[in-house]
């Protein structure tokens, strides 16, 4: 599925067409994982709530309050999927989240859209400033973090010697896109 018409997706989902939530499903899962994991969560936990990311979202569509999507149906999950995040970990692990600013949410779909904006500004500036990274960084980025897949994989696709080669030079990469962000 690409992600580039989003709300051809949502009508088609609005109006029935269980496949299309399969699609949204099989192709943000692993990097919706990826996402959940770098929070310290267990796999079991993750999967869980990529489960419930899913079903808030068909929620959000088939009621009518998901209308038209600003951003990719990935960001859109990871928007839904980190308050689901930090309400586990505000059950399992109090003092897990200290620096971190928690907004009670008192409607989902509300705090989603609330931050849906500064979230989508925050990766327009992560894509803008990617793509003005070379081409083997760009495509090493993007595979691990947009795409999931992992150093194994990206080392055999890519033809990589090994995958400590790969590691360090997705740290040079995304050191170098960090900075580029930050200046």
């Amino acid at each position: 599925m690409t992600e580039a018409s989003p709300n051809i997706h949502l009508e088609a989902l609005r109006k029935g067409d269980s496949s299309v939530l399969e699609s949204i499903y099989r192709s943000n899962r692993a990097s919706f994982l990826s996402f959940a994991l770098g929070f310290g969560i267990n796999q079991d936990d993750a999967l869980d709530i990529y489960q419930d990311t899913i079903i808030a979202f068909r929620e959000n569509v088939t009621s009518g309050k998901l209308t038209e999507l600003k951003c990719a149906p990935s960001t859109y999950l990871c928007a839904i999927g980190k308050y689901k995040i930090f309400q586990l970990l505000r059950r399992q692990k109090p003092n897990a989240l200290n620096g971190r600013v928690i907004v009670e949410e008192t409607n989902e779909v509300l705090d989603v859209n609330l931050f849906e904006e500064e979230y989508t500004n925050r990766m327009k500036l992560i894509g803008d400033q990617l793509k003005k990274l070379g081409n083997r960084c760009r495509e090493i980025l993007i595979l691990f973090y947009y795409e999931g897949y992992t150093l194994d994989e990206i080392a055999i696709k890519l033809d990589y010697s090994n995958k400590l080669v790969l590691k360090s030079q997705k740290s040079r990469c995304l050191k170098q896109l960090k900075d580029s962000i930050l200046s």
